[in-house]
């Protein structure tokens, strides 16, 4: 339509001169229908701004801590397993050393008894004929050992010991009984002092 028409028309009231809003919203706008806001960066569509990083927080504003993994079982086993590993070397050191004591003891028994037998060996004075019984106390107990009426006053006066050899008791000499006593200080078992003064008024060469 020429100028001239448009203006005939206009002037005839057909047609009415286009404002400047309409002429201004004959702008195409662009799809998708969320406009850029100013600044050019994206908006996300629920209207919350997205923090750094390109994931949203969860609801509150502040991310997550993470749970740390909790090591108080796992060390109280450990202390546990520790204790116990402790204890049973603890207690198989005490049995070996046990064991090796009483090893130790019983060698130096044996060392003892062999050289009190190799002492001793041919110098016993027991007789046969031996009829009168000397009491005396030995291990708690009263023990006896028969002698002859010529040894009880050897042996009530010094002269004489008695011996512990294997579980018997032998009469010896005064000298042998002092060295038995010095290979193991148990072996003597009477040597009697003849200066000493009588105890209890119980003369020493009572036979009981």
């Amino acid at each position: 339509m020429s100028d001239s028409l448009r203006d005939q028309l206009l002037k005839a009231g057909f047609i009415q001169k286009p404002s400047n809003e309409s002429r201004q919203g004959d702008k195409p706008r662009p799809q998708g229908g969320n406009p850029r806001p100013s600044g050019g960066k994206p908006r996300p569509q629920d209207g919350r701004p997205r923090p750094q990083g390109g994931r949203p927080h969860p609801q509150g504003g502040k991310p997550h801590a993470r749970p740390e993994p909790s090591g108080g079982a796992g060390q109280q086993d450990i202390n546990l397993a520790r204790a116990y590993a402790l204890r049973e070397r603890t207690e198989r050191e005490q049995r070996e050393r046990e064991q090796r004591e009483a090893e130790q003891r019983a060698k130096v028994k044996k060392e003892r008894r062999q050289k009190l037998g190799a002492l001793l060996d041919g110098k016993a004075l027991n007789a046969k004929e031996a009829e009168i019984p000397r009491h005396f106390p030995h291990a708690n107990k009263i023990r006896r050992i028969y002698v002859t009426s010529e040894q009880l006053p050897r042996l009530n006066g010094g002269e004489l010991a008695v011996v512990q050899l294997a579980g018997r008791y032998l009469l010896v000499a005064r000298d042998d009984g002092l060295a038995a006593k010095a290979i193991d200080p148990d072996a003597l078992v009477l040597l009697c002092d003849a200066h000493a003064s009588d105890e209890d008024d119980v003369p020493a060469d009572l036979v009981w």
